[in-house]
């Protein structure tokens, strides 16, 4: 057992003063407020929550900074991206994928991130057709080395779109049958430690059957476990959908079946108000990745409408070009400013942006992620992101505005420790593992370009 003590902690019910944290068995055992400093406490300035990464592509990591030129006269977008993610894909084997994984973790803890859903479809290595689980164990002996709560959502990717009912060569490496995809997700239950969690995912509805979709949420609800799937990134995606099924993704997908809070539904950006508003009503997350949105021009979420609706929110790095969370909230906001122009379009029922934000992420990453990350409270995972409080970009503010200062402020703020599952695994900004993994990363980026 240890205990923290820390000046300012940001709880469910909001800045409490003089926070001692029980810590036990990697949980918070008591919270008690308005405490006095024990000589045996470890102190801190500042604790919020660590925050839940809803959505990552792990292999893509290696892909950032290559896909920023166009050598034609033709329109740059989605499907021009695609393709050179897929000459990455071909490339990673286990190896590679778990070189690429744990740099990416160390980063992901570095910057705020305590856990992660990885939305895994890379399930065969390079130029191999046999499916041996081997990428997707380099996943979790990545997370458990680096120490990052780890969520493993196995996704089928059957088909290469509505009318084609096999993948492409290209997408050969993504390909399961549906009875391999029901073996790898019951291996991976059976392979989950420590502060790792399983989840169930569908790639989008181009790229299963109905009847495989039917399966995915069966297994899902008979085991609890989150069910994530892309849902109306693309209008080209959404204009498809409605040719073959006669309703659009997020219209069919509530039609039919019982969507409720278990489910996390990735991007949204073309769904209407009515078909948020159902949604909204049926408790399901939806989780936003507006860098990566921003980076692949997909489009711009009905943000200020869901939050109206109290819809429940998550924030996910996707395809890694932004690995910081408190980023990935600035692009959300400004990317609403932008096209509404005007400001504080998330500051829906408390007057400060940053508190909005990061109270709606830590509720909706938690249920996305599966393991009730996201609060600082008796019983939670004790995962948490500790600040000094003397630094610049803190300079000025008290915790009213400390939020606002982390999401806005044009400096990096500085995190200072790091703990998991009651362990510290950031301390003074770095993970112990930080320059092996950046070395061993650097060496195979190489090779891979």
């Amino acid at each position: 057992m240890s205990i923290i003590f820390t000046k300012h902690a940001f709880l469910p019910e909001g800045w409490q003063k003089d926070v001692r944290l029980e810590i036990s068995n990697g949980l918070i055992s008591k919270v008690e407020t308005n405490q006095t400093e024990h000589g045996t406490d470890f102190r801190v300035d500042v604790t919020i929550p660590g925050v839940p990464n809803a959505h990552s592509h792990a292999f893509q990591r290696a892909l950032v900074g290559h896909c920023e030129f166009n050598t034609s006269d033709s329109v740059d977008d989605f499907w021009t991206w695609r393709s050179q993610m897929y000459k990455l894909a071909c490339k990673i084997d286990a190896a590679a994928m778990h070189i690429i994984a744990r740099q990416m973790f160390v980063e992901m803890l570095e910057s705020g991130y305590t856990s992660v859903a990885e939305f895994h479809y890379l399930h065969r290595e390079g130029n191999n057709d046999k499916r041996t689980g081997k990428v997707r164990d380099a996943l979790f002996a990545a997370a458990n080395e680096i120490g990052i709560r780890f969520t493993y959502v196995p996704v089928l990717y059957e088909r290469a779109g509505f009318t084609d009912e096999t993948p492409n060569t290209r997408q050969r490496q993504f390909a399961m049958s549906i009875a391999e995809f029901v073996d790898d997700f019951q291996q991976a239950c059976e392979l989950a430690a420590s502060r790792q969690h399983v989840g169930i995912g569908a790639h989008s509805l181009r790229a299963v059957s109905k009847n495989s979709l039917d399966q995915i949420v069966e297994s899902g609800n008979v085991s609890g476990c989150p069910i994530h799937l892309h849902a109306a990134e693309q209008i080209a995606e959404v204009k498809q959908c409605f040719a073959t099924y006669g309703r659009t993704p997020v219209d069919w997908l509530t039609h039919e079946y019982a969507l409720n809070s278990n489910w996390c539904l990735v991007h949204c950006t073309h769904a209407t108000e009515i078909e948020l508003q159902t949604l909204a009503n049926a408790g399901t997350v939806v989780c936003v990745c507006p860098s990566t949105e921003g980076n692949l021009g997909d489009g711009l979420f009905k943000l200020q409408q869901w939050l109206a609706m109290h819809g429940k929110i998550a924030i996910g790095s996707d395809s890694q070009v932004c690995l910081d969370p408190f980023e990935e909230l600035r692009w959300l906001e400004y990317g609403q400013r932008l096209y509404l122009q005007s400001r504080n379009v998330s500051a829906v029922g408390n007057p400060h942006t940053g508190t909005v934000l990061f109270s709606r992420i830590f509720e909706g990453g938690g249920l996305a992620c599966g393991n009730s990350v996201g609060k600082i409270e008796t019983g939670k995972p004790a995962d948490l992101i500790t600040f000094d409080i003397d630094q610049p970009v803190f300079a000025g503010h008290d915790m009213s505005t400390f939020l606002d200062a982390l999401v806005f402020s044009a400096i990096k703020p500085s995190v200072h420790r790091v703990m998991v599952g009651g362990e510290w695994v950031v301390l003074d900004g770095k993970h112990k593992e930080r320059e092996l993994a950046a070395r061993e990363y650097m060496d195979l980026a190489q090779s891979l370009w």
